[in-house]
């Protein structure tokens, strides 16, 4: 039998951080929510019968966009490092896992009473033995803690080392809403990183600043960001100090990461409960110690709500308004968008081949439907950094035109040098096209 964790009103609610400081919005949440169904980001679960209370489907863009955060944190946090791995553990675990993480004291899974038959059921399914009892997961956390051994002794890593995860956890949450913000079913983007006892602050301020700039880098204003320390009273049994990275969403500042010093406490308790050692030989002293965990720990939804409000922009263009997603290009779902200027045989046959040529490096579409001006603001609106147009002119010289989203600038190009004119506009390299001898030549600043 599965059962969902609960949170314990009295003793959770204040760490599970409702919305403050009520501010204008700076986006309009029912126009962010009509743009990601209207276009494919996010759809309600079930929409056909109906919907399901703060169930989402990700569409064909928004699966784009999270597999793209996903990626963009690992490379971050595990491909560019070296003392991080990966790991993925499965979502049911041993029933006394979540018996030694102090779960099952601070969660609850309340029961009913039929007061006919007088049966009592827990209230997300039967009770059979407490040893059937399976629980979804609360977190990826407890995965990654109870093969701390399997990966010290795999990896032969040496502190300071981490083990990142991405995976779905679940919590019967009371309060839901805020379209993706709170669900009973999310995605976790989560680090524990152990470290020798005494080094534990230093290291929580490293991950406060990596983990700060990292939503930094990716394109969301530094102002629409800020750090909140926990109070005393805020913090989990487990946490010695812990901060949230608070993003300002239509809603207000809310939480965006975690990130927490949970010192020994879950070592410790996962070697008393299993009866196995859990400890590190620090070879410079000959003895073993139980390391300290610092625990960056985001949500992938949170994230992506977060980079889809900041992009969110209106303009005047022409008279008529212009949406634009001005989302960083490594998140953008479509990369480029290839418009042939009419749907001639001869101008199809020379769009195909470039749309088909640069499928092979990037997610790229294909449009030639309706005038090319609502073709560009179509892409606009859902953040495609690039359009590549093919005109008449195209079959004469072998040229095309790149449009460029935010400024709207074009640039002509020969088609041979189409690809790496893209790698490096996309990767953000300076770029010039200047003429040399006759023929374009590509200067790298």
């Amino acid at each position: 039998m599965l059962s969902i964790f609960s949170y314990n009103a009295t003793e959770y609610n204040s760490k599970e951080h409702s919305v403050t400081e009520q501010v204008p919005a700076k986006v309009d949440m029912e126009k962010l929510v009509s743009l990601c169904q209207r276009r494919g980001f996010i759809f309600p679960s079930s929409e056909i019968y109906g919907g399901l209370s703060s169930c989402w489907d990700y569409g064909p863009l928004g699966v784009e966009l999270k597999r793209n955060i996903k990626q963009a944190w690992w490379r971050a946090v595990v491909q560019e490092r070296d003392d991080m791995v990966g790991l993925d553990a499965s979502i049911l675990m041993h029933p006394q896992t979540w018996e030694a993480s102090g779960h099952l004291k601070g969660f609850t899974d309340p029961l009913v009473e039929c007061k006919s038959c007088h049966l009592r059921w827990r209230a997300l399914g039967p009770i059979e033995e407490e040893a059937s009892v399976v629980y979804l997961r609360p977190e990826t956390a407890q995965g990654m803690f109870v093969n701390f051994q399997n990966v010290l002794n795999t990896t032969r890593k040496r502190l300071p080392f981490g083990i990142a995860q991405i995976g779905k956890a679940f919590r019967n949450e009371i309060t839901t809403g805020n379209f993706i913000f709170r669900s009973r079913e999310f995605e976790q983007m989560e680090i524990e990183f152990f470290v020798k006892p005494g080094t534990d602050k230093e290291w929580f301020d490293y991950w406060l600043e990596e983990r700060f700039n990292w939503y930094v880098k990716l394109g969301i204003k530094k102002e629409n960001l800020k750090l909140r320390q926990h109070m005393k009273r805020e913090l989990a049994h487990y946490a010695k100090a812990c901060y949230d990275i608070d993003y300002l969403f239509p809603m207000g500042w809310a939480e965006l990461e975690g990130i927490a010093n949970r010192g020994d406490f879950d070592l410790v308790q996962h070697a008393k409960y299993s009866g196995k050692s859990l400890t590190y030989l620090d070879e410079e002293n000959k003895e073993h110690i139980i390391p300290y965990i610092i625990e960056p720990s985001a949500g992938v939804d949170r994230s992506a709500l977060a980079f889809l409000c900041d992009a969110y922009d209106e303009e005047l263009a022409e008279g008529e308004l212009r949406v634009i997603l001005h989302l960083h290009p490594s998140l953008a779902p479509i990369k480029v968008a290839v418009l042939p200027l009419s749907r001639r045989e001869k101008l199809v046959a020379v769009a195909k081949q470039i749309y088909a040529d640069l499928r092979q490096c990037w997610m790229v579409s294909y449009d030639d439907a309706q005038s090319i001006g609502r073709r560009y603001r179509r892409q606009d609106e859902i953040g495609t950094p690039f359009c590549v147009t093919i005109d008449f002119q195209s079959l004469e010289d072998e040229q095309v035109t790149i449009r460029e989203r935010d400024s709207m600038r074009q640039i002509r190009l020969p088609i041979d040098v189409l690809k790496p004119t893209l790698e490096a506009k996309l990767k953000g390299e300076p770029l010039d096209i200047l003429p040399r001898g006759g023929s374009y030549w590509l200067g790298f600043k």
